[in-house]
């Protein structure tokens, strides 16, 4: 526990260094801007399209053997239940705020998703920062590759898709849902962060024996980050800390490791 807290006391050291704040803030800009620009293009798009409907139908019928084909178009403003909505100020409100709402929630999911893609890219100059100062006697050996890096990263989207359509009936069951909805993305966090700070460090022999001998501490230390990310907008900040945190482990783990051999 106490090179545990000694850990993460560094961690936060390392992180309010001038160049850790100016890395800190770029996963920031680029995804808030892209996100955020996004959100409430597509949600006021979709309260627009709540007010107006557009119908067509097409119908055939054979008059004295004549084929005769009638086109019906027009635009409906909305069925009956839209125009309920709609047409009161109190329920235009509260289907604003429930658009809204559940936008806000999958735009927080989707932006974990986004900044470890962003914070992927700045992995080896932060740790090549960490080894500056604390590590210079373990070199950075690293095993990947860009082709790799995209057909796992695409693998792991793929897998956390599929888990979420897998666990659509758990999402009515209060409390279960809460677990079953963040599984899948936990999932494509813990494999994104132990991958890029492991592969950017270590041998491929090396990183498999810290991920067979230290599972559960890594997915404990993963676990606990992606908590941190759920609070809204702290993700884009914290994405330099999480890679500087497992970083530390990752040095420590292939330091220890090559002072054996």
């Amino acid at each position: 526990m106490n090179s545990e807290n000694s850990t993460l006391a560094l961690s936060l050291k390392d992180l309010f260094t001038g160049k850790m704040i100016k890395y800190s803030l770029l996963p920031f800009i680029f995804s808030m801007l892209i996100l955020y620009v996004l959100f409430f293009v597509v949600a006021g798009i979709g309260l627009d399209s709540l007010g107006n409907m557009q119908v067509s139908t097409t119908e055939t019928s054979m008059v004295n053997g004549v084929e005769n084909t009638d086109t019906f178009q027009a635009t409906l403003e909305g069925t009956a239940l839209i125009k309920w909505l709609m047409g009161s100020a109190i329920t235009s409100w509260i289907a604003t705020f429930l658009v809204y709402t559940i936008g806000s929630f999958l735009t927080l999911y989707f932006s974990i998703f986004v900044a470890l893609i962003v914070v992927g890219f700045l992995t080896p100059t932060i740790l090549r920062e960490i080894q500056r100062r604390h590590y210079s006697d373990v070199e950075m050996i690293g095993h990947s590759n860009i082709a790799e890096a995209l057909l796992l990263t695409v693998r792991w989207a793929i897998i956390m898709i599929v888990m979420f359509i897998l666990f659509i009936p758990l999402y009515f069951i209060p409390i279960v849902n809460i677990v079953a909805f963040n599984l899948p993305l936990y999932y494509f966090f813990h494999k994104m962060m132990t991958y890029d700070v492991g592969s950017t460090i270590c041998t491929k022999e090396e990183n498999m024996k810290i991920k067979f001998f230290h599972a559960t501490t890594l997915r404990l230390k993963t676990l606990g980050l992606y908590l941190i990310s759920l609070i809204p907008f702290v993700v884009f900040f914290a994405s330099v800390f999480y890679i500087i945190y497992l970083g530390h482990s990752y040095f420590l783990e292939t330091r220890k490791m090559r002072s054996e051999a």
